[in-house]
């Protein structure tokens, strides 16, 4: 591990963990780092690697906030893994217990709408 992969600055204690690995008690098999979403959010996301596209469409019912501490303690290989920078993506099969770097993974991201315009009555108009 490289300190440039690991020297950002570190905030919040949270990772959102699919309830596949909570309530069934799946193992995490893939995990990825997003830019985190609020101060207590460490960007880390992580799933058994059975979900899918709906599954993972309803973020608010099947993702849980836990401490990134207490996933350690119930995975220990995760420990060294959650240390990497937002960007960073990584995976495990059943036939493995070794961690892979994936890099052809595109880290899904928030969806924002907004409006951007140069035009001050334009924008005087929305805001007000």
């Amino acid at each position: 591990m490289s300190n440039s992969e690991t020297n950002q600055t570190k905030s919040g204690f949270l990772a959102l963990v699919s309830k596949l690995c909570l309530d069934e008690k799946l193992p995490i098999r893939f995990l990825y780092k997003t830019v985190p979403e609020h101060l207590n959010d460490t960007g880390w996301r992580m799933y058994s690697g059975y979900e899918d596209n709906e599954y993972l469409a309803n973020e608010l019912a099947n993702m849980l906030p836990v401490p990134v501490a207490k996933i350690c303690e119930m995975d220990a290989s995760l420990t060294e893994l959650v240390s990497y920078n937002a960007g960073t993506v990584w995976e495990r099969t059943p036939e493995q217990q070794q961690w892979q770097r994936v890099h052809d993974f595109k880290i899904p991201s928030a969806n924002v709408d907004v409006n951007i315009t140069n035009d001050v009555n334009k924008f005087n108009s929305e805001v007000l």
